[in-house]
Protein backbone atom coordinates (compact mmCIF):
# COMPACT_ATOMS: atom_id res chain seq x y z
CA UNK A 1 0.00 0.00 0.00
CA UNK A 2 1.23 3.46 -0.75
CA UNK A 3 2.24 5.36 2.32
CA UNK A 4 0.05 8.23 3.31
CA UNK A 5 1.48 11.77 3.06
CA UNK A 6 2.05 13.35 6.45
CA UNK A 7 -0.69 15.59 7.64
CA UNK A 8 -0.05 19.33 7.36
CA UNK A 9 -0.12 19.68 11.12
CA UNK A 10 2.62 17.11 11.42
CA UNK A 11 5.04 18.93 9.13
CA UNK A 12 7.78 20.79 11.01
CA UNK A 13 7.44 24.57 11.07
CA UNK A 14 10.15 26.44 9.19
CA UNK A 15 12.72 27.99 11.51
CA UNK A 16 12.21 31.64 12.29
CA UNK A 17 14.58 33.83 10.35
CA UNK A 18 16.89 35.84 12.55
CA UNK A 19 16.74 39.57 11.93
CA UNK A 20 20.21 40.81 11.03
CA UNK A 21 21.73 43.98 9.61
CA UNK A 22 21.48 42.43 6.16
CA UNK A 23 17.77 41.56 6.20
CA UNK A 24 16.47 44.43 8.38
CA UNK A 25 14.74 46.52 5.73
CA UNK A 26 14.20 49.61 7.87
CA UNK A 27 17.83 49.57 9.04
CA UNK A 28 18.93 49.35 5.41
CA UNK A 29 16.78 52.38 4.55
CA UNK A 30 18.29 54.32 7.44
CA UNK A 31 21.79 53.52 6.15
CA UNK A 32 20.86 54.49 2.61
CA UNK A 33 20.24 57.83 0.95
CA UNK A 34 16.61 57.42 0.05
CA UNK A 35 13.83 59.43 1.75
CA UNK A 36 14.18 57.63 5.10
CA UNK A 37 17.96 57.98 5.22
CA UNK A 38 17.88 61.64 4.19
CA UNK A 39 15.18 62.52 6.75
CA UNK A 40 17.15 60.76 9.48
CA UNK A 41 20.35 62.61 8.56
CA UNK A 42 18.57 65.97 8.45
CA UNK A 43 17.08 65.35 11.88
CA UNK A 44 20.47 64.43 13.37
CA UNK A 45 22.40 67.36 11.90
CA UNK A 46 19.50 69.77 12.36
CA UNK A 47 18.43 68.99 15.92
CA UNK A 48 21.76 67.77 17.30
CA UNK A 49 23.61 71.12 17.31
CA UNK A 50 20.51 73.12 18.33
CA UNK A 51 19.25 71.09 21.29
CA UNK A 52 22.58 70.25 22.92
CA UNK A 53 23.29 67.81 24.36
CA UNK A 54 20.00 65.94 24.05
CA UNK A 55 19.63 66.45 20.32
CA UNK A 56 22.93 64.66 19.79
CA UNK A 57 21.34 61.49 21.19
CA UNK A 58 19.77 61.08 17.77
CA UNK A 59 23.14 60.10 16.29
CA UNK A 60 23.72 57.09 18.61
CA UNK A 61 20.03 56.21 18.17
CA UNK A 62 20.58 56.16 14.40
CA UNK A 63 23.67 53.98 14.81
CA UNK A 64 21.78 51.50 16.98
CA UNK A 65 18.63 51.30 14.84
CA UNK A 66 20.45 51.26 11.51
CA UNK A 67 22.68 48.45 12.80
CA UNK A 68 25.76 50.47 11.91
CA UNK A 69 28.96 49.41 13.71
CA UNK A 70 29.83 51.82 16.51
CA UNK A 71 33.37 52.18 15.23
CA UNK A 72 31.93 53.74 12.08
CA UNK A 73 31.29 56.95 14.06
CA UNK A 74 34.56 56.70 15.99
CA UNK A 75 33.24 55.00 19.11
CA UNK A 76 36.32 52.83 19.54
CA UNK A 77 37.46 51.77 23.00
CA UNK A 78 40.87 53.35 23.71
CA UNK A 79 43.81 51.07 24.38
CA UNK A 80 44.49 53.17 27.49
CA UNK A 81 41.83 55.43 29.00
CA UNK A 82 44.43 57.19 31.14
CA UNK A 83 46.61 58.07 28.17
CA UNK A 84 43.57 59.13 26.14
CA UNK A 85 42.33 61.43 28.90
CA UNK A 86 45.75 63.00 29.48
CA UNK A 87 46.31 63.45 25.74
CA UNK A 88 42.86 64.93 25.22
CA UNK A 89 43.13 67.41 28.09
CA UNK A 90 46.63 68.48 27.05
CA UNK A 91 45.65 68.91 23.41
CA UNK A 92 42.51 70.87 24.22
CA UNK A 93 44.13 73.26 26.70
CA UNK A 94 47.21 73.99 24.57
CA UNK A 95 45.13 74.35 21.42
CA UNK A 96 42.87 76.94 23.05
CA UNK A 97 45.81 78.97 24.38
CA UNK A 98 47.42 78.86 20.92
CA UNK A 99 44.20 80.03 19.30
CA UNK A 100 43.67 82.83 21.83
CA UNK A 101 47.24 84.10 22.00
CA UNK A 102 48.45 83.59 18.41
CA UNK A 103 45.94 82.54 15.76
CA UNK A 104 42.96 84.77 16.54
CA UNK A 105 45.04 87.95 17.06
CA UNK A 106 46.62 87.32 13.65
CA UNK A 107 43.11 87.11 12.18
CA UNK A 108 42.22 90.44 13.76
CA UNK A 109 39.81 89.09 16.34
CA UNK A 110 39.01 91.28 19.36
CA UNK A 111 40.70 90.16 22.59
CA UNK A 112 37.34 89.79 24.38
CA UNK A 113 34.56 87.48 23.22
CA UNK A 114 31.49 89.69 23.73
CA UNK A 115 29.03 86.82 23.37
CA UNK A 116 30.31 85.18 26.56
CA UNK A 117 31.81 88.07 28.51
CA UNK A 118 28.84 87.89 30.89
CA UNK A 119 30.57 84.82 32.35
CA UNK A 120 33.39 86.95 33.78
CA UNK A 121 33.22 86.64 37.57
CA UNK A 122 29.79 85.02 37.32
CA UNK A 123 29.84 81.83 39.47
CA UNK A 124 26.10 81.28 39.08
CA UNK A 125 26.54 80.60 35.36
CA UNK A 126 29.34 78.08 35.80
CA UNK A 127 27.40 74.82 36.45
CA UNK A 128 25.24 75.15 33.36
CA UNK A 129 28.15 76.18 31.15
CA UNK A 130 30.39 73.38 32.42
CA UNK A 131 27.66 70.82 31.70
CA UNK A 132 27.08 72.28 28.23
CA UNK A 133 30.78 72.28 27.39
CA UNK A 134 31.32 68.69 28.49
CA UNK A 135 28.08 67.06 27.35
CA UNK A 136 27.03 69.42 24.57
CA UNK A 137 30.32 70.43 22.97
CA UNK A 138 32.69 67.65 23.97
CA UNK A 139 30.38 64.70 23.48
CA UNK A 140 27.52 66.09 21.40
CA UNK A 141 29.31 68.20 18.79
CA UNK A 142 32.04 65.64 18.21
CA UNK A 143 29.48 62.87 17.83
CA UNK A 144 27.49 64.86 15.26
CA UNK A 145 30.13 66.87 13.37
CA UNK A 146 32.92 64.32 13.32
CA UNK A 147 31.41 60.89 14.00
CA UNK A 148 28.00 60.98 12.27
CA UNK A 149 28.86 63.50 9.55
CA UNK A 150 32.05 61.67 8.59
CA UNK A 151 30.22 58.34 8.39
CA UNK A 152 27.47 59.76 6.17
CA UNK A 153 29.80 61.73 3.90
CA UNK A 154 32.18 58.80 3.77
CA UNK A 155 29.38 56.61 2.41
CA UNK A 156 28.40 59.34 -0.05
CA UNK A 157 31.82 60.55 -1.24
CA UNK A 158 33.99 57.51 -0.57
CA UNK A 159 37.04 56.95 1.57
CA UNK A 160 39.85 58.09 -0.72
CA UNK A 161 42.28 60.76 0.47
CA UNK A 162 40.51 63.34 -1.68
CA UNK A 163 37.12 62.35 -0.32
CA UNK A 164 38.37 62.55 3.27
CA UNK A 165 39.87 65.98 2.63
CA UNK A 166 36.55 67.14 1.18
CA UNK A 167 34.74 65.76 4.22
CA UNK A 168 37.07 67.60 6.59
CA UNK A 169 36.60 70.84 4.64
CA UNK A 170 32.82 70.58 4.35
CA UNK A 171 32.25 69.73 8.01
CA UNK A 172 34.64 72.49 9.12
CA UNK A 173 32.84 75.15 7.09
CA UNK A 174 29.50 73.89 8.38
CA UNK A 175 30.79 73.86 11.96
CA UNK A 176 32.05 77.42 11.58
CA UNK A 177 28.83 78.75 10.05
CA UNK A 178 26.73 77.38 12.89
CA UNK A 179 28.78 79.45 15.34
CA UNK A 180 28.31 82.69 13.42
CA UNK A 181 24.84 83.73 14.68
CA UNK A 182 25.97 83.77 18.33
CA UNK A 183 29.70 84.54 18.15
CA UNK A 184 30.02 86.51 14.94
CA UNK A 185 32.87 86.30 12.43
CA UNK A 186 35.63 85.66 14.98
CA UNK A 187 33.68 82.79 16.54
CA UNK A 188 32.96 81.30 13.12
CA UNK A 189 36.63 81.52 12.15
CA UNK A 190 37.75 79.86 15.35
CA UNK A 191 35.14 77.08 15.04
CA UNK A 192 36.15 76.42 11.43
CA UNK A 193 39.81 76.09 12.42
CA UNK A 194 38.87 73.77 15.28
CA UNK A 195 36.87 71.73 12.80
CA UNK A 196 39.84 71.52 10.43
CA UNK A 197 42.20 70.34 13.18
CA UNK A 198 39.85 67.91 14.89
CA UNK A 199 38.46 66.71 11.57
CA UNK A 200 41.94 65.97 10.24
CA UNK A 201 42.81 64.02 13.39
CA UNK A 202 39.59 62.03 13.12
CA UNK A 203 40.11 61.34 9.42
CA UNK A 204 43.52 59.87 10.25
CA UNK A 205 42.73 57.97 13.45
CA UNK A 206 39.02 57.11 13.17
CA UNK A 207 38.81 57.46 16.97
CA UNK A 208 36.57 59.97 18.70
CA UNK A 209 36.99 59.75 22.48
CA UNK A 210 40.27 61.69 22.66
CA UNK A 211 38.70 64.43 20.52
CA UNK A 212 35.66 64.57 22.79
CA UNK A 213 37.94 65.16 25.76
CA UNK A 214 40.05 67.67 23.82
CA UNK A 215 36.96 69.59 22.70
CA UNK A 216 35.64 69.78 26.26
CA UNK A 217 39.07 70.85 27.55
CA UNK A 218 39.28 73.50 24.79
CA UNK A 219 35.96 75.04 25.84
CA UNK A 220 36.64 74.73 29.56
CA UNK A 221 39.96 76.54 29.08
CA UNK A 222 38.08 79.28 27.25
CA UNK A 223 35.60 79.42 30.13
CA UNK A 224 38.41 79.75 32.68
CA UNK A 225 40.03 82.58 30.71
CA UNK A 226 36.74 84.43 30.53
CA UNK A 227 35.67 83.74 34.12
CA UNK A 228 38.93 85.06 35.57
CA UNK A 229 38.75 87.99 33.15
CA UNK A 230 42.19 87.44 31.62
CA UNK A 231 41.12 87.29 27.97
CA UNK A 232 42.90 90.50 27.04
CA UNK A 233 46.07 89.48 28.86
CA UNK A 234 46.23 86.11 27.10
CA UNK A 235 45.41 87.67 23.73
CA UNK A 236 48.36 90.06 24.20
CA UNK A 237 50.94 87.47 25.25
CA UNK A 238 52.71 87.82 21.92
CA UNK A 239 50.99 90.77 20.23
CA UNK A 240 50.49 94.07 21.99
Amino acid sequence: MPSQAPKLSEQPAPPAQEVTAENDAFAARLRGFGPVGIIAAVLVVGLGPVFEPFGALLAPLWVWRSRTPWRAIGYVRPRSWFRTIVLGIGLGCLFKLLMKAVVMPLLGAPPINPAFHYLAGNPGALPGMIFTMIAGAGWGEETVFRGFAFERLGKLLGTSSTAKAATVLLTSIWFGLLHYPVQGLAGAEQAAIVGLVFGTIFAITGRLFALMIAHAAFDLTALAIIYWNVETRVAHWFFS
